[in-house]
């Protein structure tokens, strides 16, 4: 696996035939895609060896305090192989993400387990998680 911080606009289609796939992800569109590569603080995916997109995390952060991590995505032919715990490391040791004192996400139930693994934990009683749509 080669681990990249900058995607082509190959590896954006395939991020996007990625995103088809999973349920918090699958009605965005490719310019959609497209923007949100664009806008992010940082991108990190890890190719496989032909060259194709198997992973990709993207962050949201001010660099100092806060980095918010959206979008973890292993594709399904390297799933529990290690890739997405690589991936998340990556993200931790990035140096540009050196100074952050908080790295964030959200994630179902069912994956809290998983993210415990790597450090993480729940914040329910010291947060509300809270939403407002464009209608």
């Amino acid at each position: 696996m080669t681990l990249i911080d900058t995607l082509n606009l190959q590896q954006i289609e395939e991020l996007h035939r990625l995103y088809r796939h999973q349920w918090w992800t699958g009605d965005r569109t490719l310019e959609e895609t497209r923007s949100l590569v664009r806008h992010s603080s940082l991108v990190l995916g890890f190719l496989d060896e032909g060259g194709c997109l198997a992973a990709f995390a993207r962050v949201l952060s001010d660099f100092t305090v806060k980095a918010m991590i959206f979008d973890v995505i292993v594709s399904e032919a390297f799933q529990g192989q290690g890739v997405g715990k690589a991936l998340m490391n990556a993200i931790h040791s990035h140096p540009e993400l050196r100074r952050v004192r908080h790295f964030e996400l959200y994630c179902l139930p069912e994956m809290a387990p998983y993210y415990e693994s790597l450090g993480f934990r729940e914040l329910n009683d010291e947060l509300l998680f809270m939403r407002r749509e464009r209608l």
